[in-house]
């Protein structure tokens, strides 16, 4: 390795894995520091990659990163340059994460490819929307929610979920947090103070009801989903599940589960609080119709775009039973107001634009890519371990052999710098042994390096 003219670059100074990270960070402070100035040339990413003895698909990651958050732009027949205009909010400074944090190895669950955070097409919706916003835009916003944003959303929802709801019927909350807290204390204004929730189930998801309601009663999960009849027997009158793509096992609630969980719900004048929290990745199926579709007036329905475009973003949204919208929305404005109406105004003109639906499609493919290569490491590294809950979401469940200690692998593997969630964290009862392992921000190489030592220690 000899280096590169180009910023001096030395491929010593690159750490072995994060390659990508590292040349991101180093064009992205001679941008900050001037060494590089507006209009410069980039070298083209065969060149730079053989200077470097990379691959090329490093570069031109990096280039790719770079451009969407505007610090390069791409001219056909005139290479890549440095953008002459720089967008305030994509300053190096502000953009890029202490390299340790960049580096370690979390392979926990759940979360999308934040590099592909569509910063440029941001920052164009925001610049339209402050360009445009009236003075009542600005203003105190409707603690229900922007009208804007919530006409989008109507019309989003009916195209991929298949749900039919007019604005006046949706609550932009929080993130999915923010709508299980608002349900919860709305539940305990109303007398009701247990609720159902699946086994196993998202440990976020079990604290925040957890801090509100008395008790939370397990039920068990099977091939087909929650389990109805176990449902039952717990005596409550509410539930909370993920019937498109229960977490974490990956099942799908099965038509005749369907069918007896809204039969329950209407027996028992219940709730079912449909938990959408992944449904935009379906790699091997067809999408699975939203709960809410079949009984409007049983289910709550929340879901949000923090596995789509980011969780800092922290919107979501509720669409709630007639019965319960008026104290749902008076407990959100007690709270704090509502969220911030700026970027509930720039979602809706990503949404308005069609620029979010081909952000879908761009990481749909990427996931499964790297769902794809997860798998063949898991298979390669890991003999023995059954794969599940891969045909949708960000996560895979892999079953370990009887007699492991899912927990004690999970202690021995954050000695040796991976942070994996064993299945025992997600149960109520004990179960067969498990890992949950996401694979949504890493790329290929990383995952299969994680995977390897997994295996070893396995």
């Amino acid at each position: 390795m000899t280096g590169s003219d180009f910023l001096r670059l030395d491929p010593r100074d690159a750490p072995s894995r994060g390659r990508t990270a590292w040349l991101t960070a180093q064009i992205r402070a001679a941008v900050s520091d001037a060494t590089l100035g507006a209009g410069t040339r980039m070298p083209p990413s065969r060149e730079l990659a053989e200077e470097l003895s990379f691959s090329r698909g490093v570069v031109v990651e990096a280039y790719r990163r770079l451009t969407e958050e505007g610090l390069l732009v791409t001219n056909r027949g005139a290479g890549t340059r440095i953008a002459e205009v720089m967008p305030p909010a994509a300053r190096p400074r502000r953009l890029v994460e202490p390299l340790e944090a960049v580096e370690s190895l979390q392979i926990s669950e759940g979360a999308p490819d934040l590099s592909a955070f569509p910063r440029a097409a941001w920052l164009q919706a925001e610049r339209r929307v402050l360009a445009t916003a009236t003075a009542r835009d600005l203003g105190y916003a409707d603690p229900q929610g922007v009208p804007a944003l919530r006409e989008t959303l109507a019309g989003w929802l009916a195209r991929r979920r298949g749900i039919v709801a007019s604005p006046d019927r949706i609550i932009v909350t929080a993130g999915v947090t923010g709508a299980l807290s608002l349900i919860a204390q709305t539940m305990r204004e109303r007398d009701a103070t247990t609720c159902g929730i699946e086994d196993p189930s998202a440990d976020g998801n079990r604290r925040i009801l957890g801090y509100w309601l008395d008790e939370l009663r397990p039920v068990p999960v099977d091939r087909d989903g929650i389990d109805v009849t176990a449902l039952e027997a717990t005596g409550v009158r509410a539930v909370l599940t993920t019937p498109a793509h229960q977490f974490p096992t990956g099942v799908v609630l099965s038509p005749s589960r369907r069918r007896d969980l809204i039969a329950w719900a209407e027996r028992t004048d219940g709730v079912i609080i449909e938990d959408d929290y992944d449904s935009e990745y379906r790699y091997d199926r067809a999408p699975i119709p939203a709960l809410q579709a079949s009984a409007p007036e049983r289910i709550l329905h929340i879901s949000s775009l923090s596995k789509v475009l980011a969780p800092a973003l922290r919107i979501g949204w509720m669409i709630a039973p007639e019965a319960w919208t008026g104290d749902l929305i008076r407990r959100r404005w007690a709270t704090d107001l509502g969220s911030p109406a700026l970027p509930q105004l720039v979602l809706a003109e990503l949404i308005r634009t069609g620029v979010l639906e081909r952000h879908v499609r761009r990481l749909r493919l990427r996931h499964r890519q790297r769902r794809d290569d997860a798998v063949a490491a898991i298979r390669e590294h890991m003999p023995g371990c059954r794969v599940e809950g891969i045909a949708a979401g960000l996560h895979i469940q892999v079953m370990l052999p009887d007699g492991v200690d899912d927990a004690d692998l999970a202690r021995r593997a954050a000695s040796e710098g991976i942070s994996v969630k064993p299945l025992s964290d997600y149960r109520f009862s004990p179960g067969p042994p498990g890992l949950v392992i996401g694979y949504g921000p890493h790329s290929s190489a990383r995952l299969a390096a994680a995977i390897a030592t997994l295996g070893r220690l396995l």
